[in-house]
């Protein structure tokens, strides 16, 4: 049929009694209805009524009529109902903007009705705090607060009802945390006619199911799993990945177990639960339908359960996997126990690994023979114990099956299974991962010693911030390498360390020799405090508390002796300093255990009110009890927090109750709402300190829109610059988003909000060599306020961790700029710590650790996300610096095989060998001689030397019998002009000559050579087991080694290997890191350590040459400062011997 000009004549049958002319109109404007629907619009009503009419013939046809009217007047709600009305002359299959658009639609309307659901009784609320906040109708904590809101200037209630942050947000991205599909106003919620339809309910679900078996037949069962996850629907979500199983069995009937495609759907699942979904009821539900997925499968992915495990903190069935795989005995299931092992330390806290250890069956006569350090984890019951009944009677689990349980893991086991128990309990406690992190770094150490002499010589030693600051940049730069050769090479400048100085340099030992297990305790027994004997100097009581912080530090996060050390200092110290570092340390080494009794040894230090060590015993309650959701711990805190008077200690307490909420998410709402209400800036400081520690990782939009609503609208600075930071701890995981969103607001006003977006900025993109990231910072280098560029300087060096000018070609450029601000006169002090810290943090460890918030296997690292929180303290107390090592990664790929040893063998990267290489070291210059004054030398005199020589030359090439062609001299315009002698070292420095605008793209030029260079280069290398390997080059990692095969995809870090061949002899390489010296027996008592020390002082001294130079520089440390009051002067080191690492020993 002709296309028509009108659709008058059509339209007008529609009045007409006889149905078979107004089928007849309905057909013809079905097909041309693109055209014609504005005419036809008037007469939609026709249109409809015809459609409710029962006895009309064609209502289908006339319902899919009217939906694509209304499609074409963009009502897309009326539209799809309609189509859902039309059935099947609706067809799905026939491609089109229309059923594109209804599909869609259909689509939203399915999530929104599935997510008005009744929630699953077993998500229990959060627990409340019985101390509650206590709230006006306003919702502030107190009537003075909610009369006069800290935000008042923009706070809701003055806001007018158009304004962006009162009305309720509109979006239609998906956000789990909003219950039942979302606000009914919304443009993308249910419509009321669907929700009240029964028929078209089942119109909508015929149509959802008949687009997943379309899904289905074209293998995009990826789209399926999408909408399932959206709407809540986990029965949907099983039958597509049992659907995308029964169809591979179908295709690969000869490979029936084979199942990759599910296993792939599965990891698919895994991997929208970790960035996708974010509320934490939903992602457990989803999380353990893809256990019983994974336990269904014959040959399941065990390290996919590994991570299901550890997000559910299920340890039991942790424990019971690993039994499981040790007893099958063969080499394989062996190697992938010990690298599950290897994953649960990386991914799981101290009392999760703890409780596995417990559960692992252990012969009776192997309990008795325990090392002193695991005969102390096996203690008395505590509140772990009696959580795991809890768990197990709300689970249903009786009394007697746990007992048989038990009987079973006490069954006889063979002496290969007791030693691979052996094995696993090693890999468990931490041990083997440290000890291998240690040999990586200090066999790769390359620190650039010239950029940390250059750092030393620009900053004045006695200024104490200077000192602070070189010595944070020597523990970065060597942090886990065990290289103190800085500080016992430079001790003049050491001895001028005082006070707080002297408890930061000590404590800098700890970030050094971070992970030395075997000889921790015994490189600080000398600064450790002591029982005072009579006729013995006293030591100082910064060094001691610094060497408590530096203890914790070196056993960070692994509960072993050195925690009961600590802790025994801790309770006789009387000096406030040294419970300071006590604190300090017992909170990094006792991070995330949970230990009550800890706790109320600091509650007890806390309620002595001292300022000067109340901020430390805050933070530390917070780490003991990290991530647990303590309520009795937080009511006692807040109690605290309102009743103290010093601000130190309301400050310590606000990042403790945020650490103590780390990673709750909605359970940590409450709190959050409570202290952000209350009219004191330092609890809602902490606050957005629990906010962003709550939902770390996660992106959550909500926790997001607070933040920038806080950002802009609280009345103190300090408030403002946390919100802004924060956003780097909640959307690390996508860094691209973030220099978008603080684009605006690094060009702020408000200096605070500049400083907090550089460093949100540096948080979220550490490592990363992001170039829109480099964008909004180099501007900032150059702020007019010295903080901003503070935060400039060290967010750069985050970012730029590991990068070499083939990755990033402004990576040079950036270090010139960090040197420059050291070494300028006139730059602010301020400015000059944080360029410091920064060139410390670009070279961390050696130049071979990055900054990691993540795992290997993407999970979140906890000690680095705590680690980064409490490094941003910095603000208020240098020491606190430190906890910045906790987030340095070795960026590492260390294969073992299934005996635990270190073959030697080679790996392959596919990539240029300078892509990924380590960035060139500094040339040492020569400090510059004063010019002598320029002498005039005429242009007569000029001309008369160069005949001379001009002479000289011809005379030469005379005496010689070699044709050659003389060269012509250089022409001069300044004959004329009196010309000038040129200086001693002109011609060694090429940089005089240059011209101004050379000078500037000399960084542009060396990253075009090296670009050059690459080009020539052939790709592809090989490795070296225990070699740096960076994050970006791991997926050019490949093991074509014949011999050895990893039972896993290679992430970094530890990698097991099974060996093809095992009866031939195998190559092993030889640790390095291990000292002869054998580790510092614990004494028996605090005088017996005394005693000893003192008695073997001139032995150690002979028998460790190494040790002479450290020992002196214990000597400068532990001196008692000279404005202590009756303390004795400090004097400076005299003439000793010591030995370096390149001689055997000599005089100084």
């Amino acid at each position: 049929m002709p296309g028509l000009s009108s659709a008058a004549g059509v339209v007008g049958f529609l009045s007409e009694p006889e149905p078979e002319l107004q089928v007849f109109a309905l057909e013809v404007l079905n097909e041309q209805i693109d055209s014609l629907w504005t005419e036809v619009a008037a007469s939609v009503g026709d249109i409809e009524a015809l459609y409710e009419d029962p006895s009309f013939p064609e209502r289908e046809l006339a319902a899919l009529v009217a939906a694509k009217v209304y499609y074409n007047l963009q009502e897309y709600n009326e539209s799809m109902i309609f189509a859902l009305g039309a059935g099947k002359l609706f067809d799905l299959d026939h491609e089109g903007e229309f059923e594109d658009t209804i599909i869609s639609k259909c689509v939203d309307a399915y999530i929104a009705l599935s997510g008005s659901a009744p929630a699953n009784s077993t998500n229990l609320p959060p627990p409340q705090l019985t101390t509650a906040f206590p709230s006006t109708a306003n919702g502030a904590s107190s009537i003075s607060a909610g009369l006069a809101s800290p935000t008042t200037p923009f706070s809701q209630s003055t806001l007018p009802s158009k304004s962006l942050l009162s009305r309720q947000d509109s979006s239609t991205a998906f956000d789990p945390s909003a219950q039942a599909g979302g606000d009914a106003n919304l443009p993308s919620a249910l419509p009321a006619s669907v929700a009240s339809q029964a028929n078209i309910q089942k119109q909508l679900y015929a149509i959802v199911d008949e687009l997943f078996e379309r899904c289905f037949r074209g293998g995009s069962y990826r789209q399926v799993i999408g909408i399932a996850v959206e709407a809540r629907r986990l029965d949907v979500l099983r039958r597509a990945i049992s659907r995308a199983s029964e169809d591979e069995k179908e295709q690969r009937k000869d490979e029936v177990g084979n199942l990759i495609r599910s296993q792939d759907l599965i990891e698919y699942v895994l991997e929208i639960c970790m960035t996708v979904v974010q509320e934490r009821g939903l992602r457990n539900e989803l999380l353990r339908l893809v256990l019983d997925l994974l336990n269904d499968i014959p040959s399941p992915d065990y390290f996919s359960i590994a991570k299901c495990i550890v997000y559910l903190n299920e340890h039991t069935m942790a424990s019971d996997m690993l039994v499981q795989l040790v007893k099958k005995g063969d080499p394989t299931s062996t190697a992938i126990s010990y690298q599950i092992a290897f994953d649960l330390y990386d991914n799981s806290t101290q009392e999760f690994l703890k409780k596995v250890r417990e559960e692992l069956p252990a012969m009776p006569e192997a309990e008795t023979a325990q090392p002193a350090d695991s005969a102390e984890e096996a203690p008395e019951p505590k509140e772990s114990d009696q959580l795991l009944k809890e768990l197990n009677d709300s689970a249903g689990v009786p009394a007697s099956t746990l007992e048989d349980d038990q009987y079973k893991k006490e069954e006889a086991l063979t002496p290969e299974a007791q030693k691979a128990f052996d094995s696993v309990r090693e890999i468990l406690s931490g041990t083997k991962t440290i000890e291998l992190g240690l040999e990586f770094l200090f066999r790769s150490n390359r620190t650039d010693m010239a950029v940390l002499n250059k750092i030393r010589d620009s900053l004045e030693a006695r200024n104490s911030i200077f000192h602070t600051a070189v010595t944070l940049a020597t523990a970065f730069m060597h942090a886990g390498t065990t290289n103190d050769k800085f500080f016992r090479e430079n001790l003049d400048w050491l001895a001028k360390a005082v006070n707080w100085s002297k408890f930061t340099a000590t404590a800098a030992l700890g970030v050094i020799h971070r992970g030395n297990l075997g000889q921790g305790l015994k490189l600080l027994d000398p600064y450790l405090p002591k029982e005072q004997i009579a006729g013995s100097n006293p030591s100082s009581a910064y060094s001691q508390g610094g060497s408590l912080y530096a203890l914790g530090l070196i056993y960070a996060n692994h509960e072993t002796f050195a925690l009961d050390v600590i802790r025994e200092h801790f309770k006789k110290a009387t000096e406030e300093v040294v419970q300071h570092g006590g604190a300090l340390g017992l909170g990094v080494a006792g991070m995330a255990t949970g230990d009550d009794s800890i706790y109320e040894d600091l509650k007890s230090v806390l309620y002595t009110d001292s300022a000067l060590n109340g901020e430390a015993v805050g933070i530390a309650m917070g780490l003991i009890m990290l991530g647990t959701g303590n309520i009795k711990a937080l009511e006692d805190m807040i109690q605290y927090a309102h009743d103290t008077q010093h601000e130190k200690i309301v400050r310590g307490l606000a990042l403790g109750m945020a650490l103590i909420m780390y990673g709750r998410q909605e359970g940590a709402d409450e709190l959050v709402n409570g202290l952000l209400d209350d009219p004191d800036p330092i609890l809602r400081y902490g606050g957005i300190q629990t906010l962003s520690l709550a939902y770390c990782g996660t992106g959550s939009n909500k926790a997001v829109r607070k933040l920038l609503h806080v950002a802009v609208s609280d009345v103190s600075d300090d408030v403002r610059r946390i919100a802004v930071m924060s956003l780097g701890f909640i959307l690390f995981r996508k860094p691209s988003n973030v220099p978008r969103m603080v684009e605006l607001l690094s060009e702020s006003y408000n200096p605070h909000v500049r400083y907090g977006a550089a460093m949100a900025l540096g948080i979220s993109c550490a490592g990363t060599g992001l170039d829109e990231a480099i964008d909004l910072l180099e501007p900032m280098i150059k702020d007019p306020t010295d903080f901003v560029r503070q935060g400039a300087l060290i967010a750069l060096s985050m970012i730029m961790v590991q990068q070499n000018e083939v990755m990033n070609p402004k990576v040079s450029t950036i270090r010139k700029t960090l040197m420059k601000a050291i070494t300028d006169r006139h730059e602010d002090a301020m400015t000059k710590f944080g360029s410091a810290i920064a060139l410390g943090i670009i070279d961390a460890g050696g130049r071979n650790c990055t900054i990691s918030l993540q795992t290997q296997t993407g999970n979140l690292n906890m000690a680095g996300i705590v680690g980064m929180a409490v490094f941003t303290q910095y603000w208020y107390w240098f020491p606190l610096t430190h906890f910045l090592s906790l987030s340095f990664a070795p960026t590492a790929v260390v294969g073992l095989d299934q005996d635990l040893e270190i073959p030697s063998f080679k790996f392959h990267s596919a990539t240029r060998p300078s892509l990924f290489d380590y960035p060139p070291e500094q040339e040492a210059k020569q400090e510059d001689a004063p010019e002598k004054v320029k002498t005039a030398v005429l242009s007569t005199t000029a001309q008369a030397k160069r005949r001379a020589q001009k002479k000289e030359k011809q005379q030469r090439r005379e005496s010689m019998d070699i044709d050659q062609t003389p060269t012509t001299p250089k022409t001069s315009n300044l004959g004329e002009k009196m010309e000038l002698d040129e200086p001693a070292g002109k011609e060694d420095n090429p940089e005089a000559e240059k011209p101004e605008g050379e000078k500037k793209l000399e960084g542009e030029v060396s990253s075009e050579s090296a670009k050059k260079k690459m080009e020539k280069e052939k790709v592809g290398y090989q490795l070296e087991n225990m070699s740096r390997v960076l994050p970006a080059q791991r997926k050019f990692i490949s093991f074509p080694d014949g011999r050895y095969r990893p039972v896993k995809k290679p992430t970094g870090g530890v990698v097991l290997l099974t060996d093809t061949t095992p009866s031939e002899p195998k190559s092993l390489m030889e640790l390095k890191a291990k000292k002869k010296v054998k580790p510092a027996a614990t004494p028996a008592t605090m005088q017996d350590r005394v005693v000893e020390a003192l008695g073997q002082h001139m032995a150690d001294r002979a028998d460790r040459g190494e040790s002479s130079g450290a020992a002196e520089a214990a000597g400068v440390l532990t001196a008692v400062d000279e404005d202590v009051e009756g303390g004795e002067e400090a004097e400076v080191p005299g003439d000793f011997e010591y030995f370096t690492d390149e001689e055997g020993g000599g005089d100084e």
